[in-house]
């Protein structure tokens, strides 16, 4: 282990690598279920590397370009990202808000809150079956409306159309 540790990263403190392995393989709830424990220690010794070359953050181009036996990826999201997905949120909520009451109501305790229709039907003294239709029904005006928006359609045009149409002669 510590010569393919030697060969495979010159950053790393090999001793501290297998240290930590040994430590996460001692902390294996049940280890029966490691079909194949040398290439379990090879791959957790492989993940403490990486680890402590995230924390290090100073990595030489030349020593990226020896780890060609795995890919180290920064995974956090870049500013630009952050930002959209902000917006995003910022626009998701707004139609959220938009939705009428009793769906919104129970959209977000579904959806949001995580609730079970049967929670919901209790909490609101109503049917599962009225959750099921609602909670759908949220979904399916939000989905049109974020589709509507890429052609500049407000939520309340598909909230509209939705509603039964009543006839003069029905009345």
């Amino acid at each position: 282990m510590r010569a393919w540790l030697r060969r495979s990263l010159r950053l790393v403190e090999v001793d501290d690598v297998v240290q930590e392995s040994y430590c996460r393989m001692a902390g294996v709830a049940d280890p029966a279920l490691i079909a194949s424990p040398r290439a379990y220690f090879f791959t957790t010794a492989r993940n403490v590397a990486l680890d402590q070359l995230r924390k290090n953050r100073v990595v030489g181009i030349d020593d990226v370009a020896e780890m060609a036996w795995t890919n180290v990826v920064d995974e956090s999201p870049s500013p630009e990202r952050l930002a959209g997905g902000r917006i995003e949120l910022r626009r998701i909520s707004q139609l959220i808000e938009s939705l009428p009451q009793r769906c919104r109501t129970i959209f977000v305790m579904r959806k949001v809150q995580g609730l079970s229709q049967r929670q919901i039907a209790r909490q609101l003294g109503v049917t599962e079956n009225v959750v099921e239709k609602q909670a759908a029904k949220g979904l399916r005006l939000l989905l049109d409306a974020v589709a509507a928006q890429s052609g500049r359609v407000e939520l309340e045009q598909a909230v509209q159309s939705d509603r039964p149409r009543r006839s003069r002669l029905g009345r």
